[in-house]
């Protein structure tokens, strides 16, 4: 693990999701009791609406916690999202779940948007080496952690004890749609900031109850180029990918690419005795893009299982009314979503063993 001196519920998370690869994979969903299809009253997730049980992974973001307008006050809506956020998780923890937090933090001129296509040339070439230590957004950087650091210590369960999470920051960076992509940085200056990040928030701030997920898009097909940006074992304890691309609308032979680069993953892990996890995938169903037949339970499910793949968990993205990465009762591929949760490898909450706490 990534801090020796992690709290008892964090090693036990990490043990337990370890193991769980043996035998199952925990489902999840970003934003499920806050982001729906059709009905967004309803405080049910869509998975539960659809199965009959809540999934075992949420997803969050600490995108508007981090806003420049997030100012604390009560009325702030960025405040109150904060607020909405960390209640979800608590919730989610109190359930058995597992909380994974992403980022998606808006660039440090205007701090408007996550994505480089925002960004003037001159923005680009120098965004990210600027949040690096010596840089001169560096201390705007650190302002940023502090309260990331901030909030995941105030994560506290029933009985006081501080929550796990995982947390996955700068992912997608083979891409180069976030200022944080490939094309903005070298592969040594993306190490460096994930190094500080953990760094800093581990011992600068003595923060003990985070996993750390690195998780590049599906570009890497070979370890070599999988750890072309990879921070070192000691900075890193989840290896994950995310992968859209080989599920939209590939059919089998996306299938099977996405399961070779799962393979690489999860034989990576098992050599570094690190976790795997696809860390988002998904394909969105809309009033333009038809469900497809046997997505979630052949496509995927082969993908995540097939040449004896040992992934921890899968994260789908968000629904939201315009569309959905996981169906509700009434859609049409509502049946293939939930033969997808009762085959022998998937777990929902329902089946998740107790996440917090060692086996004797």
């Amino acid at each position: 693990m990534v801090d020796a001196n992690a709290t008892a519920e964090t090693v036990a998370l990490f043990y337990n999701l370890k193991k769980l690869a043996k035998t199952k994979f925990a489902i999840g969903q970003q934003d499920a009791f806050n982001a729906f299809y059709n009905n967004g009253s309803s405080a049910t997730s869509d998975i539960k609406k659809t199965t009959g049980n809540d999934p075992a992974l949420l997803g969050s973001d600490f995108m508007f916690i981090t806003d420049k307008n997030n100012n604390g006050q009560v009325d702030n809506w960025f405040y109150q999202q904060e607020k909405k956020i960390t209640d979800d998780a608590k919730q989610a923890y109190s359930k058995g779940m597992v909380n994974v937090f992403c980022w998606h933090l808006r660039e440090p001129n205007k701090e408007d948007s996550f994505y480089a296509n925002d960004m003037t040339a001159d923005e680009k070439a120098t965004a990210f080496k600027s949040i690096l230590p010596g840089g001169t957004k560096h201390d705007w950087y650190k302002a940023k952690l502090d309260k990331i650091a901030s909030v995941i210590s105030n994560l506290k369960g029933s009985n006081g004890e501080l929550i796990p999470v995982i947390f996955r920051p700068f992912h997608e960076f083979d891409g180069n749609w976030f200022w944080w992509g490939a094309n903005y940085c070298s592969p040594e200056e993306y190490k460096t900031a994930f190094q500080f990040t953990v760094d800093y928030l581990k011992n600068t701030k003595g923060v003990h109850n985070i996993l750390y997920a690195f998780s590049p898009d599906n570009s890497y097909s070979t370890s070599t180029n999988y750890l072309s940006r990879y921070p070192g074992d000691t900075y890193v304890d989840i290896l994950g990918m995310d992968n859209y691309g080989d599920f939209n609308n590939q059919g089998q032979a996306g299938s099977d690419r996405a399961n070779t680069k799962i393979k690489m993953v999860s034989d990576l892990a098992i050599t570094k005795v690190k976790i795997a996890a696809m860390t988002e995938t998904g394909y969105q169903v809309t009033s333009s893009n038809t469900a497809i037949s046997g997505w979630f339970s052949t496509y995927l499910y082969n993908a995540l299982t097939a040449n004896s793949a040992e992934i921890s968990f899968v994260m789908f993205w968000n629904n939201t009314s315009n569309g959905y990465y996981v169906p509700t009762p009434e859609a049409s591929n509502a049946a293939d979503f939930t033969s997808f949760t009762t085959k022998p490898k998937s777990a929902l909450v329902n089946s998740l063993p107790k996440m917090y706490v060692l086996p004797n």
